[in-house]
């Protein structure tokens, strides 16, 4: 699905070096694809909502803004609450222009569920990401150039997607009718209190083949290499109890349930991009996921979220066959060039975090990936996550490595892992430091009940590599 019909993708530059005859003249390649991956934090109550926030005119925008700047207590609360929203949905289209990525993965992106509606991707780009926004946050002058990107698709999501089984084992299986509940979200393949929510979405100035693209909404979780159902193990956790009628040890799911659960709390999509280069068409594929947080229950999601980042371990080195849902089997050819990028909930450093850090770390130490960039000088860094740690997270081995600010502490979440076979001349992390230009679009204190995080833009940060051709 397309935003622009008549849009193309991004011809490659060159530069004409001209000499006495034709014999003398010569083309120089200077292709360069910036990837991104970007948690944006738009987990709307509702999909409407969101379609609603993203239909704002720039007129209608700056009013809202405007009124909130001014005195935002005298504001009608469901417009306080509107402004503060386009406030947040303009910071993050701030830091899309400011970065410039070519191809853009975007997390926590709410869709209708199966992602064929493109009604709020579409709205974004005309009315936010077309529009000049400003580096130095609400109210600020808009001085940064508008960007276009002429491909965009919204994917399918396990999210709020009911099973049909009681899979948080509290004695009840919930239906339609418990819609924006906590036994919704709880009884769903995924996490999300309705169909949709938390999804993903992906932009780009390239086409993207869709044709050839690849889901793996319903591969089941049973069927990855080694894989074995989860037990408790979670056992003296308060805030997550074990469940009445269960015991430490025992396996979470029934045997019915085992044999249906899917591995995605989302999906994982290979989606190949076609860049146009003086040789011909290079195809990278743009593999996506979101795995769920490895907390917040007695074990279950610590198992599932490694399983999760495994899956494309072993899908790029052809550790096992897949099927997707379509019915095609095979993993990624060898040789193909990827990035591996999404809001991951991993990290790969020992001891950062909650979860099983070493299957990030095995993937990272991997020759199938590009070792400079998950090894060495080319690892995305910022100085605005090390000012961070010094507070929040002083203990982590790799403070500038760091891509999401929580309650815990801040963990490098966030990943573009790049193939070896791609030619990788940068990389990055945007988080502003204190004393860096465009910090506003991180912290202002004017902003919502903390004035960081979500009420600003995201709790999050884009982490980008450049390839060259």
């Amino acid at each position: 699905m397309k935003l622009l019909k008549t849009a193309a993708a991004l011809a490659v530059s060159v530069a004409l070096l001209t000499g006495c005859n034709d014999d003398d003249v010569k083309y120089v390649d200077h292709t360069e694809v910036k990837i991104a991956t970007y948690n944006l934090s738009f987990d709307r109550n509702t999909f409407a909502d969101l379609v609603a926030e993203m239909a704002l005119t720039s007129a209608e925008q700056t009013a809202l803004v405007s009124a909130y700047i001014e005195d935002r207590e005298a504001m009608e609360p469901a417009d306080k609450t509107t402004a503060e929203k386009v406030i947040q949905i303009r910071n993050v289209a701030a830091i899309i222009q400011k970065n410039r990525p070519d191809v853009l993965m975007m997390g926590e992106y709410n869709n209708d569920g199966t992602g064929e509606d493109l009604t709020a991707l579409k709205d974004f780009q005309t009315n936010y990401l077309s529009v000049a926004q400003s580096l130095d946050g609400a109210g600020g002058e808009a001085n940064l150039e508008p960007i276009e990107y002429p491909f965009a698709e919204s994917y399918a999501t396990n999210t709020g997607r009911l099973s049909g089984f009681d899979l948080n084992n509290d004695g009840y299986v919930a239906t339609k009718e418990d819609v924006n509940s906590f036994d919704y979200a709880n009884d769903a393949w995924g996490f999300g209190k309705y169909h949709g929510q938390y999804a993903f979405a992906l932009m780009s100035k390239y086409e993207i083949d869709t044709k050839n693209t690849r889901t793996f909404q319903n591969f089941k979780w049973k069927d990855l290499e080694g894989a074995t159902i989860p037990t408790i193990t979670n056992c003296e956790d308060e805030k997550n109890p074990i469940p009445d009628g269960m015991i430490c040890g025992e396996e979470w799911y029934t045997a019915e349930e085992w044999q249906q659960m899917t591995l995605s709390s989302k999906n994982h999509v290979d989606a190949p991009i076609l860049v146009s280069t003086k040789d011909g068409i290079e195809t990278i594929h743009i593999l996506m996921s979101h795995p769920t947080p490895p907390v917040f229950d007695t074990g279950k999601n610590l198992v599932q979220n490694a399983a999760e980042v495994k899956f494309w371990h072993n899908y790029v080195t052809n550790a096992q066959d897949f099927y997707d849902d379509a019915g095609n089997t095979g993993a990624l050819k060898e040789g193909a060039h990827f990035v591996i990028v999404g809001d991951q909930n991993l990290d790969a450093a020992t001891g950062a975090g909650d979860g099983l850090t070493e299957v990030m770390a095995e993937l990272h130490a991997d020759p199938v990936v590009n070792q400079n960039v998950t090894n060495g000088d080319l690892y995305p860094t910022s100085y605005g996550a090390a000012e961070y740690a010094v507070k929040s997270s002083p203990t982590h081995p790799y403070p500038n490595r760091i891509t999401a600010e929580f309650q815990s502490g801040g963990i490098n979440a966030d990943h573009a892992i790049p193939s070896a076979s791609l030619n990788i001349v940068d990389s990055g992390v945007y988080w502003q430091a204190s004393y860096q230009e465009g910090r506003m679009l991180f912290n202002d204190s004017r902003i919502g009940k903390w004035g960081n995080g979500k009420d600003v833009s995201s709790d999050h940060r884009m982490v980008w590599v450049k390839a060259k051709f």
